[in-house]
């Protein structure tokens, strides 16, 4: 069997581990980068601290609009798929490189997997939003991370080929924990915390957050209500657009440079309180069993809603400061197992493999 996994943005280096391990022990595959996300930062220090194999093929696409950038992918993955003949083309998440990799595969006839099928916010204002759904419905097979996703996916047509798997991340975070928990002490000194210093970590980069100046700015006022420190590490797009408004961040507000996986698993483990407005850390957030207010109107994680451990909310007072209160006070009395249990990665290809 040859299989072309496409990799692009963080939250698919991330994963892709597991996957391309269990591939390769029986099987031929071609990690395919499409250059997306493509800096150090953002790219090239996750192949190095996951121990991931370097890309086969590296497609340079990086930068543009949403369409620019999608639309070079498909260029270049059209040409690759027609020379390198794959059973199959596996996509992660929601992102411009999952389109791509889809649509592409899709015109050339070559059968698609889908991991973190099922996925739905049903905020079309989300380009991912948009992504998730358009991938589905040209898999052929739907690798679902929760029972919720499956019946997302039923909701709409979508039963053959579907899968509950569990969630991928589960056979990295435990993983990450034991290799995570000694950065923390250097992480700490980094964003100038005593050794025992309670804290709260907060990433915030989607367009929604971080493009509008005065959302933008009501949210650096929000996380300064904390009432804990917070460590930021500061993506690439808030770091322009903290920029370009002029903005600078309140006290309390403790600034360092994007932290690799395992200095953000350190962090997450480290922490009294997430605030995020990521999809990735609020499950892994979960995982760690840290309580999390997501600044976002949806989440395609609404478990982590039912179960207690995550609130969604707006960067206002009225709204973010209750949940903080109700996310730093007593936590819920149980934390299921939501995402299911090690060993996703060869579930997976042995579905491949009889497909």
């Amino acid at each position: 069997m040859k299989v072309v996994t496409i990799v692009g943005a963080r939250p698919e280096f991330i994963q892709v581990g597991p996957f391309s391990r269990a591939v390769r022990n029986k099987h031929e595959e071609l990690l395919v980068h499409t250059g997306q996300h493509y800096d150090t930062e953002m790219s090239k220090v996750f192949f190095e601290e996951l121990g991931l194999p370097q890309p086969s093929e590296n497609l340079g696409v990086g930068g543009g609009s949403h369409g620019e950038q999608t639309g070079r992918m498909l260029e270049k993955l059209d040409a690759l798929f027609r020379r390198e003949t794959p059973d199959w083309v596996v996509v992660f998440g929601d992102t411009n490189s999952t389109i791509a990799g889809a649509l592409a595969a899709t015109k050339l006839h070559i059968r698609v997997g889908h991991i973190e099928a099922g996925l739905r916010s049903y905020d079309r204002r989300m380009p991912e939003e948009v992504n998730r759904v358009l991938v589905d419905h040209v898999s052929a097979l739907l690798f679902a991370p929760t029972p919720v996703a499956v019946r997302n996916l039923a909701q709409e047509g979508i039963e053959r080929g579907v899968h509950m798997v569990g969630d991928i991340r589960v056979d990295v975070v435990d993983e990450a924990l034991a290799r995570a928990r000694p950065q923390l002490p250097g992480l700490r000194d980094r964003a100038g915390l005593g050794p025992d210093e309670p804290f709260a970590v907060a990433t915030i980069h989607r367009a929604s957050n971080t493009d509008d100046p005065p959302r933008l700015k009501a949210v650096m006022e929000a996380l300064g209500r904390v009432g804990l420190k917070v460590v930021l590490p500061v993506h690439p797009r808030l770091k322009a657009r903290l920029s370009e408004a002029s903005l600078s961040l309140p006290s309390g507000i403790c600034a360092v440079p994007p932290t690799t996986f395992y200095e953000t698993i350190a962090l997450l483990d480290g922490s009294k309180l997430v605030v995020t407005d990521s999809g990735g850390l609020q499950k892994e957030a979960y995982m760690v069993g840290r309580p999390t207010v997501t600044l976002r109107d949806t989440t395609e994680w609404v478990e982590t809603i039912d179960a207690g451990w995550n609130r969604l909310a707006e960067p206002t007072p009225d709204s973010f400061d209750p949940a903080v209160a109700a996310a730093t006070g007593r936590p819920p009395p149980e934390r299921p197992p939501l995402y299911g249990t090690p060993g996703v990665g060869e579930r997976i290809v042995r579905l491949l493999e009889d497909s």
